[in-house]
């Protein structure tokens, strides 16, 4: 037939191509693009909490009703297209021309040069669509800006569909996206719409197309970084970094680093109450600000273009700090000890490569400024690492005998300034004679280093936890208790004279004292202790000592009053700050403690769990995943109320103390 006739010679034609349907994040950085059906995210994207193109965004085309797949744009499809036009050309330039069935074209004149196809035409600045970070180390503060506050992701993908109609192919089988009440609706009802692309941020978004608004939004951001964040994380110097910033605003280089720029501008989002944010949020319907959560993404895709996590710097330090304490963790796992320490590690491996663990080279810094902050920059890790260790049940990457810095090098705090830096003001409290707030957050820290090494390894998940370690650790936690909690955590009456910095610095010493207890409990309730185990499996593996039973019994009865001490009064604290509005102002530092303390009130069906989904709510203004996991508070309290909750090793201990007057 005339079909099988059109069809023999494409038998002969090779294979095509396999299509390439990675994602933009694995392309670039040359990884194998996982895709596990019916996940949003590739594995790549998930562990690196990038936004994945594996699932493209989908829309009706306006001039036909049938949904639409639209490929997100990049660098490299700029590059690629560029360079395909180029071999066109040249390659049109070597093949003989065909003749033209146009006498004309006979003629002994020589035809006029054809021009090259003309590109697609250029969208305008304010709606040119996002094809990755500019690489440019001295950008000014407008054109940083204008990265930054560019459209988001869908009406950038929009505009780019209707400037490049070609790359557009119609999946018919798919359904229409969820903002279309029907598939007659068009695009210009969508929330990518391109005459419309901040829309998708609220309605008093669109202020972010005019230079002179975006300038006077980003200024307010950096205050609100200043007098919030820089107490509690003191890395900037306020009245340098405002002056190189206001000097840049007339489009003259240098600024600071733009990712550290980029950074300092997402923690003010985070806490901002700006008209602009506040609409944001109302048209989202959540606590969460969508246009927050796009400045951390564009912030840390900003550092990894700058390599900032690769190469050893003091900037890059401070800036790989600042954003581990910036992004939330992964929502999809609200109540799992899945924990994302990339910029952590990477801001720990330079702290090592600049030798800043040397008090020699430390004290070699000419730079006192730059003294400081780079002390406390490692002191910041330091403490982080180990008590990281213990909240995720993972192994240290600093040890003790890994440093001999002292965070008094510094040298006395300057009296120039009419404000003092909250950095100089704990090493005030240090220098006046009392145990000062870092030296017993540097004996806690060691505590946890030790928690970790003994409890996070196999041979305490196989046998459980000995006796001995538990003692130690229990005894070195009393130790603690004795020698700093009066100076540093939270007396019985509050001073009303004390100021933010210390109110907030013994709130958080005394939530992470107490944490301690209940990782402690849960590592009990989870492995059991050695002992016993090895006697429950019969005299062949251990023989029953009954004084190592009782003894045992003594200390699990004492870990279970310990956790739940601590345990409601962190939820206390937790309480009085939420009453405050202070956790609203609060960059997750009892985050973890006030989680880790609802999960165990919960566990035992106490009330004052209450506290702790208050809290973890006011949480959730500055961090999506605290919401989810106040919820799950309350499915876990609902449970332990019918007899649902169940518990491991430390069950009979529990039973026995609820059976006592």
């Amino acid at each position: 037939t005339m079909q099988d006739h059109l069809h023999d010679p494409a038998k002969g034609l090779p294979p095509p191509r396999k299509q390439n349907i990675a994602c933009d994040p694995c392309r670039q950085r040359k990884v194998k693009c996982h895709q596990i059906p019916g996940q949003p995210k590739c594995q790549h994207c998930t562990a690196k909490n990038y936004n994945c193109t594996y699932v493209p965004s989908l829309y009706l085309c306006p001039a036909a009703s049938a949904p639409t797949r639209v490929c997100r744009p990049n660098n490299r499809h700029h590059a690629q297209q560029a360079t395909s036009e180029k071999k066109r050309l040249n390659a049109a330039g070597r093949r003989p021309r065909a003749l033209s069935s146009n006498i004309h074209s006979y003629s002994d004149q020589p035809s006029p040069p054809q021009p090259p196809p003309a590109a697609p035409a250029s969208l305008p600045v304010s709606h040119s669509p996002h094809f990755g970070p500019p690489l440019r180390r001295d950008l000014t503060f407008p054109e940083l800006l204008a990265h930054l506050f560019s459209p988001p992701e869908s009406a950038k993908c929009a505009a780019f569909r209707l400037s490049f109609p070609r790359i557009t192919v119609a999946l018919p089988a798919l359904p229409f996206p969820p903002f279309l009440s029907s598939p007659g609706d068009r695009l210009t009802d969508a929330p990518c719409s391109p005459q419309f692309p901040w829309q998708e941020w609220g309605e008093l978004a669109h202020m972010l197309e005019n230079e002179s608004h975006r300038l006077e939004f980003a200024l307010d951001l950096v205050n609100v970084y200043f007098q919030v964040v820089h107490a509690r994380l003191p890395f900037l110097n306020p009245p340098q970094f405002r002056e190189r910033l206001q000097s840049s605003t007339a489009r003259t280089p240098p600024i600071p680093h733009p990712a550290l720029v980029a950074t300092v501008i997402a923690w003010g989002a985070k806490f901002s109450e700006h008209p602009l944010l506040v609409a944001d949020r109302a048209a989202s319907g959540s606590k969460e600000s969508r246009l927050a959560t796009t400045l951390v993404d564009r912030a840390r895709e900003l550092a990894e273009a700058f390599k900032v996590h690769r190469t050893p710097r003091t900037e890059h330090v401070v800036i790989g700090l600042m954003i581990e304490s910036l992004q939330s963790r992964e929502r999809a796992f609200p109540c799992s000890w899945r924990w994302r320490g990339f910029w952590l590690s990477s801001a720990i491996r330079q702290l090592f490569q600049l030798n800043i663990n040397h008090k020699a080279v430390v004290s070699a810094i000419v730079d006192q400024e730059e003294r400081g902050t780079m002390i406390f920059a490692w002191w910041f890790s330091c403490l982080a690492d180990a008590y990281a260790s213990a909240y995720y049940r993972r192994k240290p990457q600093i040890e003790d005998e890994d440093y001999d810095v002292d965070f008094y090098t510094a040298g006395p705090p300057s009296e120039q300034r009419n404000e003092k830096d909250p950095r100089e003001h704990l090493e005030t409290l240090t220098h006046a004679g009392t145990q000062g707030y870092y030296r017993a957050a540097h004996a806690l820290a060691r505590i946890s280093r030790h928690m970790s090494r003994t409890l996070w390894i196999p041979p305490t998940n196989a046998d459980g936890v000995p006796l001995k370690t538990l003692q130690d650790i229990m005894c070195r936690l009393q130790d603690w208790r004795g020698a700093y909690f009066a100076q540093v955590c939270v007396p019985p009456n509050l001073e009303a004279e004390w100021d933010f910095v210390r109110a907030v610095s013994a709130c958080a010493s005394d939530a992470t004292f107490h944490v301690m207890w209940i990782i402690l409990f849960n590592a009990i309730d989870d492995y059991g202790i050695r002992e016993v185990n090895l006697q429950m499996r019969g005299p062949e593996v251990m023989q029953y000592d009954a004084q190592i039973n009782i003894l045992a019994e003594e200390h699990m009865c004492k870990l279970l009053h310990e956790a739940l001490h601590g345990a409601s009064r962190i939820a206390g604290l937790a309480g009085v700050l939420t009453k405050n509005g202070y956790l609203r102002l609060d960059p997750a530092i009892m985050h973890v403690s006030c989680q880790q303390a609802g999960r165990l009130l919960a566990r035992f069906a106490r009330p004052e769990v209450e506290n702790c989904v208050v809290g973890l709510d006011q949480y959730a203004y500055s961090y999506a995943e605290a919401g989810d996991q106040a919820r799950a508070l309350e499915r876990t309290y609902a449970g332990a109320l019918n007899g649902e909750v169940e518990f491991a090793h430390m069950a009979g201990t529990i039973a026995r103390a609820h059976q006592q007057p």
